[in-house]
């Protein structure tokens, strides 16, 4: 499709050649190409959809690079790659070796900050402010998709009132996360922007002051002393948590009028002082489908842009490991009351949703503060309730103190199920799950165990509700495998006893000369590669045991190992460093044995992003890396 502006723009300097009545057009073309782009290669749609009109009054008005744009969180700015320079290659995003899902300084000079957890975009912008305040340059943190729940944008906030700064903070406010916001911030928000007349008055109030030379920006706008009356009148306005931490105002505004969005930072982006841009925006506008169903197009993969049908891929017939956590712990919690969910901002994503249908009120979704919901879980905990906190791995890192300050310490019977371990794909580096089994196996009282199917996964949440202490469930994004190889002793789908055994794993493969050791789905991958160099290893046996469980590890298959073997391989699909592979070693140093120990998983780097297939294969993960890595094993 030919665009008559977009195709023209490779730079901010570019866009500020088109004249302000024409940039509605831009922002429609814009819109266009990014629905076109991702109907094809899949993303964040809606998110971006509703910054369309920002991104282009931003970059207009600003002097971008020299002034910082730091977004909060980097779905939000398809359209501001699209600006800078990054046109062509957008069909690359998310794509191995192609443009980073979201934004990072790496890619591009006009990308602030990194931006792939929410809530820090504040804090990191009031940090480039100050740095950067003898040069004059202007710093925008761009704050919405519900990152205004997490109490990380609270603590930039209230820094940002203290510290001499220029910091302008422009508030997205679209009531949504992944799922519709909940909590006392989003009804907050609500009733700032339902003040309408209030607001009007008070922005011509304040134009008009500023026009009389009533208010000394160097005061932070504060009346001057010699005009009492105006003061005194203008203290009486409804106040607002902005205003309250002598933040300055302004809002709530169209965030779809571009020409006003221009007009509005064009007159505020130069006072002195920290201040806030209230903008209302539509997540998925202007394409109907996201528009209504904003949950589900938040990123809806492939679909045809004609009638926003959404293409199904193929292999579509197991069961999401999600979908499995969900089923299961709705079963679990009608028959326990005790039972509840506590999902941050992520019910539909960890399909804790199918609970939230049924038990509405026994399902906590507490917006994006990870580390809330492990304290919030661990107070349920003590008063006797049987927590089950499903967290992303990659969120999880966020309330690492939570865990071991709040849960771990009280040795209180929380259920950790940690989802999108591992690696999960196109998201890139922020969101593998790679650091989970390292983090955790440290802390005191903490259980961990990882299934290897779908059956593994229902048997460990039954179990948990029957232990003590914390417990960490960790399982991949995704379909849970076909199994070729079930494991020995499956749970009752009818919830019956489960014949899973805490600590205890299990031998899939026995052997004569090599050990494999595996904990997770990685462990199926492993079934294939050994299963496939039967007739070419030169008459070497593997023995493959699924662990299952990395704390406490099953001691009497690391005795049997330690006692048969010479050679052991671990595999993971996280960190090697203190993982299963460093947990062996340890055990055998300290049991008396000397094996040798080849470890495999990830070594000690950020892992960039592309599809899983891509990444695997290229870690040597995959059922070839595996295979080629067993085959230079030595045996003796």
């Amino acid at each position: 499709m030919e665009y008559q502006y977009i195709n023209k723009i490779d730079s901010p300097a570019d866009l500020k050649k088109v004249p302000v009545g024409e940039l509605p057009a831009v922002c429609a073309e814009l819109r266009q190409f990014i629905i076109e782009a991702l109907s094809k290669n899949p993303g964040h749609l809606a998110s971006s959809l509703g910054t369309i009109e920002l991104t282009v009054a931003l970059h207009y008005v600003f002097d971008t690079p020299n002034d910082k744009l730091v977004w909060d969180v980097g779905h939000q700015a398809y359209a501001h790659k699209i600006l800078t320079g990054r046109r062509d290659r957008f069909h690359t995003n998310r794509q191995f070796k192609g443009l980073s899902p979201f934004t990072n300084p790496a890619e591009s000079e006009y990308d602030a900050f990194i931006a792939g957890h929410a809530s820090n975009s504040i804090s990191a912008a009031l940090g480039l402010d100050i740095a950067n305040k003898k040069s004059g340059h202007n710093t925008v943190a761009i704050i919405g998709d519900g990152a205004m729940t997490g109490g990380l944008a609270f603590e930039g906030l209230n820094n940002t009132s203290m510290d001499k700064n220029n910091l302008l903070i422009v508030l997205n406010d679209n009531h949504m996360a992944i799922d519709p916001l909940k909590g006392g911030f989003t009804q907050y928000l609500v009733d700032l922007t339902t003040s309408e007349t209030y607001n009007k008055w008070r922005w011509r109030a304040y134009k008009l002051a500023v026009k009389l030379h009533l208010i000394d920006d160097a005061k932070k706008g504060r009346i001057l002393r010699r005009n009492n009356n105006i003061k005194a009148a203008l203290s009486k306005q409804k106040s607002n948590i902005f205003t309250g931490l002598n933040i300055r105002y302004f809002g709530p505004t169209d965030g779809h009028d571009v020409e006003g969005l221009v007009r509005i930072l064009s007159e505020i982006k130069n006072h002195r002082g920290p201040k806030v841009l209230h903008i209302i925006t539509k997540k998925g506008k202007g394409y109907a489908p996201a528009e209504n169903d904003q949950t589900v197009w938040h990123a809806p993969g492939e679909f045809n842009v004609a009638n926003g049908e959404r293409l199904k891929a193929n292999g579509e017939n197991t069961p999401l490991w999600q979908e499995v956590f969900g089923e299961t712990l709705l079963d679990i919690a009608k028959k326990n009351e005790k039972v509840v969910g506590i999902t941050p901002a992520m019910p539909s994503g960890c399909s804790m949703s199918i609970m939230q249908k049924e038990l509405p009120e026994r399902v906590y979704d507490v917006g994006i503060a990870e580390g809330h919901a492990v304290t919030f879980s661990a107070g349920l905990a003590k008063a006797g309730m049987i927590p089950y906190c499903n967290i992303y791995s990659t969120f999880l890192q966020r309330a690492y103190d939570n865990i071991v300050h709040d849960v771990a310490l009280l040795n209180l019977h929380v259920v950790l199920c940690i989802d999108r371990a591992g690696i999960v794909g196109n998201d890139g580096a922020t969101h593998h799950g790679l650091l989970d089994l390292a983090y955790l196996r440290p802390i005191p009282n903490m259980q961990i165990c990882a299934p290897r199917t779908a059956e593994d996964l229902e048997a460990m949440l039954r179990l948990a509700e029957t232990m003590e202490g914390p417990v960490a469930i960790r399982y991949p994004r995704g379909r849970t495998p076909i199994s070729t190889n079930p494991s020995p002793t499956l749970p009752s789908r009818e919830g019956g006893q489960t014949e899973l055994q805490y600590g205890k794993g299990v031998k899939l493969r026995d052997g004569e000369d090599i050990a494999v050791l595996t904990i997770g789905a990685i462990g199926n991958t492993m079934s294939e590669a050994i299963s496939s160099l039967e007739g070419r290893s030169g008459g070497v046996s593997f023995a493959h045991y699924d662990m299952r469980w990395l704390k406490p590890m099953d001691e009497e298959i690391l005795h049997e190992v330690g006692r048969r073997f010479k050679t052991i391989v671990t595999a993971e699909d996280g960190m090697i460093a203190g993982g299963l592979g460093s947990a062996v070693l340890e055990w055998m140093a300290d049991h008396g044995y000397t094996p040798r120990v080849i470890r495999l998983g990830v070594n000690d780097q950020f892992v960039e992003h592309g599809s899983t297939k891509e990444l695997y294969h290229m870690l040597k993960l995959d059922k070839e890396g595996l295979c080629e890595s067993l085959l230079q094993v030595p045996v003796k």
